[in-house]
C-alpha cells in the first residue's frame, strides 16, 4: 500500500465523516445544554460499529469480484476499479444539480417549513437528545442513520472498493478497513473533546456548526466528492496509459 493510497483513503474517510450519522447527530447531542458523554460515546461506537459490519460484508464480495477481473485482465485489475471508482464519483457529484435532486431538496424544505417540529430529523433528535433519551433509542438512531446513509456515501463504497483491489493479506485489509472507519469517527471525538474542555464556551460554535450542516453540507461534501473523484481517475487513467504515461 502506498502512501498515495492511504493518503487517498484518508481523505475519503474525512469526506465520509461530515455526513448526517458520523456528524450532524453527535452534534446535535453535544448542543445540548447537559450533553451526555456515555450516550454520544454510544452513539459513535454503534455507528463505527455498523459501518465496520457492512464493511466487511462488501469487502467480503468485492474481494471474490476483485479475484474475478485479475483472472480474465491480468495484473491492471488495481487501475481499471480506480479508474471506475474515480468516474463514478466525478460524475455522482453532479447529482444535486439535476432537475430531480432539486426538486427533492424544494420539496423537503417545503414539509420542514411546514411541520417543522414533526419531521423525522425531530423526531430523532428527541430520541437522543430528550429528557426521555434512553440507550435502545440512542442505539436504534445510530443504526437507522448508518442504514439510509450507506447506500448514498460514495467515499465510503469507493474506499471498500479501492482496499478490495490491494495485494495484501485479509487481516491487513481489515485492518485498513477499521482505521477508516475510526478516521470517519475522528471529527466527532474532536468535538466530544472539545466540549468537555471548553464547556458551554464552545456552544454558539455547535449550534453554528449544526445550521451549516443542516444548510450548505450536502453541496461542499458533493465538490469534494468531485475534486477526489478526479484525482483517482486521473492517476488510474494515467497508469493505464490514457495519456501516454
Amino acid at each position: 500500500m502506498t502512501w498515495a493510497f492511504i493518503g487517498g483513503l484518508i481523505g475519503l474517510a474525512l469526506v465520509d465523516s461530515t455526513s448526517f450519522g458520523t456528524l450532524g447527530v453527535p452534534v446535535w447531542m453535544l448542543a445540548h445544554p447537559r450533553p451526555r458523554v456515555s450516550r454520544v460515546l454510544l452513539f459513535l461506537a454503534t455507528i463505527g460499529l455498523f459501518y465496520f459490519a457492512l464493511g466487511l460484508l462488501l469487502l467480503g464480495g468485492a474481494d471474490r469480484l476483485t479475484t474475478w477481473f485479475a483472472q480474465a485482465d491480468g495484473s491492471r485489475t488495481v487501475d481499471w476499479v480506480q479508474l471506475v471508482v474515480g468516474v463514478l464519483m466525478l460524475v455522482g457529484s453532479f447529482w444535486p444539480d439535476t432537475p430531480w435532486a432539486k426538486k427533492r431538496a424544494a420539496r423537503m424544505a417545503e414539509a420542514a417549513a411546514e411541520s417543522p417540529t414533526d419531521g423525522r430529523r425531530a423526531r430523532w433528535r428527541e430520541r437522543v437528545t430528550g429528557p426521555n433519551a434512553t440507550v435502545g433509542g440512542v442505539i436504534g438512531v445510530a443504526f437507522v442513520a448508518g442504514l439510509i446513509e450507506a447506500a448514498s456515501m460514495l467515499p465510503y463504497l469507493g474506499a471498500i472498493a479501492l482496499i478490495s483491489t490491494q495485494a495484501a493479506p485479509a487481516a491487513a485489509k481489515v485492518g485498513v478497513l477499521a482505521a477508516y472507519v475510526i478516521v470517519m469517527l475522528l471529527p466527532a471525538l474532536g468535538l466530544l473533546a472539545l466540549r468537555l474542555a471548553l464547556a458551554t464556551r464552545i456552544e454558539p460554535v455547535l449550534a453554528r456548526l449544526d445550521r451549516w450542516l443542516s444548510r450548505a453540507a450536502g453541496g461542499a461534501i458533493w465538490w469534494i466528492v468531485g475534486i477526489l473523484g478526479f484525482f483517482l481517475a486521473a492517476d488510474g487513467a494515467t497508469r493505464l496509459g490514457f495519456f501516454g504515461g
